[in-house]
């Protein structure tokens, strides 16, 4: 079924209204204008009561001073015919191929919201993104996104956080780069002092004995002598000393060779650090601190940087989730719970783009529905007036409007619940005249 728009209406005793004709332009806007308390939003709660049923009837139906009832003629592009009229203004809808028809009939056909787009418009920004994400069937899943989201950011702004301690407490902490890697004990070096020790004194004790053999040997040079004088008698002693000498000469060379190879080593080192083993290890202390704590900030800065990427993989999910959409508008997206439309919240689009956004929604919550209708558009200038009906040209759809105005934007002026000023159907539909009745 092609969308239904209104081909034409009759209304009479309705509100501020005494009578108006209307045919207006099957598409594009038509803009109802005259000055206030003329009549002009009295036309649109006309056809919102006629064809919305009795939710929208007016408080104080019938038009003030009058004595005939109201009277709503709607003719529809699907051929019904709704009426209201008499003293109960009881709803009548004709079928031209006799068919039965009622206010169920119009309800499958027209849109709520199409008959008071101001609602849809003047709703908070979690309702439209909700009825956005209704219309695609999406909301759940995107939902479900949106809150994990929520948690890996708070996530990853706590990590964050601790991370950026961690780092300013590693870069606070002292380093001593003449400190050992680790700490140094006291016992391990009294050990070592000790085993220097026992070796100097072996290399002492060797050296004693090279004092003693040097002593023998002079002793027995001197019996040499002695012997020697005697050599007549003590030839046998002197060999006997001889050899004995020899093996001291032997034993000498033996000992002397050891002696010079031998190295002292020096324990003053040892003995510094055993007297500043403290202060040593209080400086490797410092530093594995620092170590540990650079550690810490980079397994921090490991999870954030990880929490990071979950949290692009969540957007870009809900970015493919509303791009494979049937969306209403191309550039509609939902963004943490909020309408967005070229990447602009509710509040930073035009004034044109606010009507063609809610006008997209509402023709898709019911998209038999072909028409919208809107009050008080004096807030919008000229040229988002023709932005929005050039767009609702493109669209098929059908707006009537009203206007504070008695310009050429208007395709008829209202005055006291008349219409003074009324184009003829030709007139309203030629496209070089088209400014009245649809240029927009």
């Amino acid at each position: 079924m092609e969308n239904v728009k209104i081909n034409s209406l009759e209304i009479e005793n309705v509100k501020r209204i005494k009578a108006v004709k209307l045919e207006p332009s099957q598409s594009g806007l038509t803009i109802i204008g005259g000055n206030n308390n003329q009549g002009k939003t009295s036309v649109l709660d006309s056809i919102a009561w006629a064809l919305g049923g009795n939710n929208f009837r007016p408080a104080n139906a019938t038009r003030e001073g009058s004595v005939i009832p109201p009277n709503i003629h709607i003719t529809l592009s699907n051929g019904l015919v709704v009426e209201r009229k008499g003293k109960n203004s009881d709803l009548k809808v004709t079928d031209p191929t006799g068919g039965k028809a009622g206010q169920t009939l119009l309800n499958s056909f027209i849109e709520q919201l199409a008959l008071d787009l101001p609602k849809f418009m003047n709703a908070s920004d979690k309702e439209k993104a909700d009825t956005l994400l209704r219309i695609i069937g999406v909301g759940e899943e995107l939902y479900k996104l949106e809150d994990e989201e929520k948690r890996l950011y708070n996530e990853r702004l706590v990590v964050g956080r601790v991370a950026d301690q961690k780092d300013k407490f590693a870069k606070e902490q002292e380093f001593y780069e003449d400190a050992p890697s680790e700490l140094v004990s006291a016992s391990e070096l009294i050990k070592k002092q000790q085993e220097i020790l026992a070796k100097n004194g072996e290399n002492q004790r060797k050296r004693d004995k090279v004092d003693l053999i040097t002593s023998q040997q002079t002793i027995k040079a001197g019996k040499i002598a002695q012997i020697e004088s005697q050599i007549a008698t003590l030839t046998t002693a002197l060999e006997e000393e001889r050899a004995a000498k020899a093996e001291l000469d032997k034993d000498l060379v033996i000992a002397q060779t050891d002696a010079l190879s031998l190295v002292d080593e020096s324990t003053e080192e040892l003995e510094r650090n055993i007297e500043q083993i403290e202060e040593i290890n209080r400086k490797v202390r410092a530093n594995l601190d620092k170590a540990k704590a650079e550690d810490d900030a980079k397994e921090e800065k490991s999870k954030y940087d990880a929490l990071s990427a979950k949290i692009e993989e969540v957007r870009n999910a809900k970015t493919k989730l509303l791009e494979n959409a049937n969306l209403p508008l191309q550039g509609l997206s939902v963004d943490d719970g909020v309408l967005m439309y070229k990447g602009q919240p509710w509040e930073n689009m035009s004034g044109s783009e606010q009507l063609i956004v809610s006008t997209a929604i509402v023709r898709k919550l019911n998209p038999q529905c072909g028409f919208v209708l809107m009050d008080k558009l004096e807030q919008m200038d000229m040229d988002t007036l023709k932005d929005f009906g050039n767009w609702l040209n493109n669209e098929g759809l059908q707006a009537i409007a009203t206007r504070v105005s008695k310009g050429d934007e208007c395709s008829i002026i209202i005055e006291d619940g008349y219409v003074v000023e009324q184009p003829s159907v030709s007139e309203a539909q030629a496209p070089s005249t088209n400014w009245k009745a649809g240029e927009f």
